[in-house]
Order: C-alpha cells, then structure tokens, then sequence
C-alpha cells in the first residue's frame, strides 16, 4: 500500500467524525427544501352531485388540471382522491417526467364520477393515505382539499364516527409536515367555512372560500406559489377586442428556472410570445411548453432570459381576460452560523444570511434588489415573536439583535421580495442560567494539566491529528465539488430522420461548478430528460470529464467512446450523443 492510499484509509474514519461533528451546524444553516424543491401533492376533490349545480361548467376540473400544467416539467409527483362519503376514484403518486404523464392525470381527472353523499374526513383521510405509501424523501408535501358543501351522511355513518377519522387524520398531516389547503365552493351559502379553517390552520396551510367556480383557476395558482413561498404578480388584464394585445412580461434576473404565465378566459384564445431581444418564439417549443382548456391557457417559459419580454393574446371579442405569472426559483435563503446559540439577556446577536443558487452562493446582484429582510424571534416561553429589520447589500443580509429575557428562543430570516419570500431553516437560541451547554468551559490550572496522564495526553493528540486530517479531507473534497470550468461547450442537436440540425449552442461553463449535466445544457428540455445522467466535470489541465450513466451511445471520432467511468475531453474533440427515447443525436464540441 503506498502512502496516498495509507493517508486516505487514515482520513477515512476521521472524514466520518468531522462529518458526525458538523452535522448539527448544516442541519441548523440548511434551508428545508434546500435539497430539493420538488413536491408531493395530492388533490383531494369532492365529487358529490351537488357540484354539478355549484360547478355547472366544472370549472373545478379545469383548476386542478391547471395545477397539473404548472408543475415543473420534471421530477414533482401528483395524485389525486375524488371522494364523496367514499372513495370513488384514486390515483397514486404518480411521478411527472414528461407531457405525457401530466396528460394521463389530466385525462383522469376528466373521468371522474359523482355519488349522492359528502364526508369530508373521508377525503382529508384517504389524501394522507396516499402522501404515507407514496411520498419521494426530500420533496415537500401538500394536499389541496376541495368541497362545495357540508357532510350529507349516509345512514350507516355518524357525525362522531367522521369527527374521529378528521381528528385522526389531521394528526398525521401534522405529524409528517403535511399542510391542508383547503377550498370552499360557497354557491348557495350554507358551507361550513369553520371547519375548513380549521383543517387548514392546524395542519399550517390556508382556506380559501369562493362564492363561484370561476376564481378556482385563480386559487390553484395562489396555492401553488404559497406552497413554494413564491408570489402571483398580477399582470395586466384587459377586454378582448378581438384582435392581438400586448401583455409585458419581466423576467427580474437570471434565477428564474420556469415563468409560468396562465390566461384565464372562459372561450379560447391565441397566443404569441417574443423575448427581450423582439425574437418571435415558437410555441410550443423545447423553451416554452404551452396548454389550453376551455378555462385557461398557460405557458411555461424555462430558463427564460432576464428582461421584458412581450406577449400577445387574442381573445374573443368582449371577453374579459385576466392574466398571472408565477416564477419558479431554484433559490434558498441560508443563515450563516451564529458566534454563539448561548446567551445572556441583553446579548447582541450579529446575523448574516444570503441567498444561494444551484448549491451555490448567488452572485446575482439583482436578487437582492428590492428585497425586504428581517430576523424573525419567537420566544418559545411565551410564544409570542418578534421581527427586527435586517439591512440588504449587494451580496447579503446582515443585522443584529439584542435578546430580552432569559428565555429559550427559535430564531430565522425571512427575506422577501416582489416574486419570492424565503426563510432559512429556524436556529434554536438560550438566555437561561444553566440551560444547555450555557456554562463556558474553563482553562484548566496548571495543576490540572500537569495531573493529566500520559495516556490522556496521547490520546488528545491523536485526536487532534485526526481531527486536523479531517479537516484537510474535507477542504479537499469541497475544493474539488466546487472546482470551476475553464472554456465552453459548442451544442448541435441532428434530427436523424430529417438530417436538420439545430443552429450551433455556445454554453459558457465558467457559470457552473463541480458538475453541469447535459440536459441542463438543454435548458432542461423535456425532450431530452434522458440526458439527465449525462454529467460533465471540470478535469485535470483545463480539460472536461464526461461521465455517462444512461442507455446513450457516445462516439468520438467514428468510435464507441465508454465513459460509463469517465472519460477526458481535450480542447477541440467533438463528440456524438445518439439518444434511445428519440431519434435524435446532439454533437458536443469543447473549446478552451
């Protein structure tokens, strides 16, 4: 064994325990979510016959595919309950990778059947269920709840019977993070608004009631942004004239992952976009996903670019047309760790936070434009919580507060801007006497350390040594997940049925670090999911290093080239992509 591999099975163990010791630190500065903003939701919908004179035009129907449409064109995960004092139709979890499947849950939901009774738990209940057996580790949950009346019972049920499955039900939601948005269809005015509230507000989601079916569109979008601390921007809304009128869209900076921008209208209409530049864009398009119903259109723009870009709707003439844009973030807001989580009362707590992309702090100025911040104090003895401005700078938060008494304290930053609200992940604090680890640790007297034994001291050394291995280890492996690129990547996709390429792509790869894969090269193109688990890395010399995990048959030079355990690219090789789910080939070119 020679020294390199002797010094890394040393480090191993020690790279353990400095991870065992730092855990508690990123468990406290790691936003929820941070990991992955992707959802489970479960819609949960009454499907009971009063519903077809409350929703006539089931525009209830039309708002849950809606929701659909707005997921991300991968990787969140939808299903859905249709109840009434049963379950009459039930879809699990089903994971969305492409048009494909949102079109089956959506064809689903058109199939739904009605029944003559109501039982709200039944809904709420069989809802958990389906989050409990299905749920991806890491996505957040949710469950939309929606009902247009009270419980009409069958006679082999009791109020007592459904009361106990709510409660039961709402303890779960409550102990797995669940939270309930609940929607009332108050038609005739008789709902019982009490007790949506109440599910909503003990599970830590929201209610909303509606007197028509015609705002449902409108609420699935407030849920759908609440849900991801984003904001609905209104945009501006008009009556159609019959003709092509301009909408501006804005695209505040380079963070925005999907524009989702939904045109409710209760007849159909047309649509064109152009982006900053005046380009027209094709739609749909591998950029701009676009579906209608007889209620809404939506478009979803990926990767759009910063600035006001137009859209042009027309509509039937005399038709009132409202417009909204929901942005997609892939943004966390992180605290940076505190001096100290033990205190005394009147303590000044100097706190910092940014906002990160990607796993990276952001360099986009532009986020923090704007942005309102303060540092949200909830005192856990009395319950009661406090915000205390924070100030914004061009890369960062940053603020300080004093703490009142000796109590225990939950402390986090919430930043808000237009778009967007963020919080990072809450930091518990103490005031008390003899709370814990409140005693500093005392320097020992020299009596104290010339009466440690030799045993004793070797084994502080040893610790120390280790502890510094670790550290080194793990400085190295971060430099390296966080090595930059040098060059570019020159991109042609081939349609091998057609022979026509694409015009050349130029991707700058100094905007990346540690890894890009390919298909984010693609603007995440639903088309080219498959590419997904085609990785690229910054290598030794200023080269690249492809990693090929999928069925995608790489050729270098007229050749197979298996980079299934990583191969280099040099300046200047090109090589071809051949894809299995569609007959096409990308070419790949890396110029320095």
């Amino acid at each position: 064994m020679n020294h390199v591999k002797i010094i890394k099975a040393l480090l191993r163990p020690a790279a353990a325990l400095l991870l065992a010791v730092l855990m508690p630190l990123q468990a406290a500065a790691a936003p929820a979510g941070a990991v992955d903003m992707k959802m489970d939701a479960v819609l949960s919908v009454d499907v009971s016959t009063s519903m077809n004179e409350s929703d006539v035009n089931k525009v209830s129907n039309e708002a849950m595919k809606m929701f659909v449409d707005m997921a991300s064109v991968q990787g969140d995960k939808i299903g859905l309950v249709a109840y009434t004092d049963q379950v009459m139709r039930e879809k699990a979890l089903l994971p969305i990778n492409s048009a494909a499947d949102k079109q089956d849950l959506k064809s689903f939901i058109d199939k739904l059947s009605k029944g003559p009774y109501t039982d709200i738990a039944v809904g709420v209940s069989e809802a958990v269920k389906v989050l409990e057996s299905g749920t991806e580790p890491g996505h957040v949950p949710l469950i939309v709840l929606m009902t247009d009346g009270n419980n009409s019972l069958n006679a082999g049920r009791t109020q007592q019977q459904s009361d106990q499955e709510l409660n039961d039900a709402i303890k779960k939601a409550q102990d797995k993070g669940i939270p309930i948005y609940t929607i009332g269809l108050n038609a005739d005015g008789t709902l019982n608004k009490a007790v949506l509230e109440r599910i909503s507000n003990e599970t830590k989601g929201k209610s909303f009631i509606t007197s028509t079916a015609d705002n449902l569109p409108q609420i699935l979008s407030e849920i759908y942004a609440s849900h991801f601390k984003l904001k609905v921007v209104p945009l501006t809304g008009f009556v159609a004239n019959g003709q092509f009128q301009d909408v501006k869209v804005t695209i505040p900076n380079a963070s925005v992952q999907e524009a989702n921008i939904s045109i409710m209208s209760s007849k159909p209409v047309e649509v064109k976009l152009f982006d900053p530049s005046g380009k027209e864009q094709k739609i749909p398009s591998d950029r701009v996903v676009y579906t209608a119903s007889s209620a809404y259109s939506l478009l979803k723009v990926l990767t759009p670019a910063q600035g006001d870009w137009k859209l042009q709707v027309k509509g039937v003439q005399k038709e009132k047309i409202n417009i909204n844009l929901v942005y997609n973030y892939d943004l966390q807001l992180v605290m940076e760790p505190l001096a100290s989580t033990t205190l005394k009362p009147g303590d000044e707590v100097q706190v910092k936070a940014y906002l990160q992309t990607a796993g990276q702090k952001t360099a986009d100025a532009d986020l923090y434009k704007g942005l309102k911040a303060s540092a949200v104090l909830t005192d856990l003895d009395t319950k009661k919580t406090e915000e205390k401005p924070l100030t914004i700078g061009a890369q960062g938060i940053a603020g300080s507060f004093k703490v009142p008494d000796a109590h225990d304290y939950e402390l986090k930053i919430k930043a808000e801007g237009a778009n967007f609200l963020r919080e990072t992940a809450p930091v518990k604090l103490t005031a008390k006497p003899g709370g814990a680890a409140s005693k500093p640790v005392s320097e020992p007297t020299k009596e104290a350390a010339g009466a440690l034994s030799p045993t004793v001291w070797a084994a502080m050394i040893v610790g120390a040594l280790v502890l510094a291995g670790a550290v080194l280890y793990a400085l190295s492996a971060y430099r390296k997940a966080n090595k930059g690129f040098v060059g570019q990547l020159v991109i042609e996709v081939k349609d091998e049925d057609t022979g026509e390429r694409t015009n050349p792509q130029y991707r700058k790869l100094n905007a990346f670090k540690g890894k890009v894969t390919l298909h984010q090269l693609l603007q995440l193109a639903p088309e080219f999911a498959e590419t997904q688990n085609i990785v690229f890395r910054p290598g030794p010399n200023d080269t690249v290093l492809l990693h090929n995990a999928t069925p995608c048959v790489v050729e270098k030079g007229g050749r197979v080239f298996d980079a299934a355990k990583g191969k280099e690219i040099r300046a200047n090789d090109r090589i071809k992509i051949a894809l299995q789910n569609v007959n096409k080939s990308i070419s790949v070119e890396y110029l320095k």
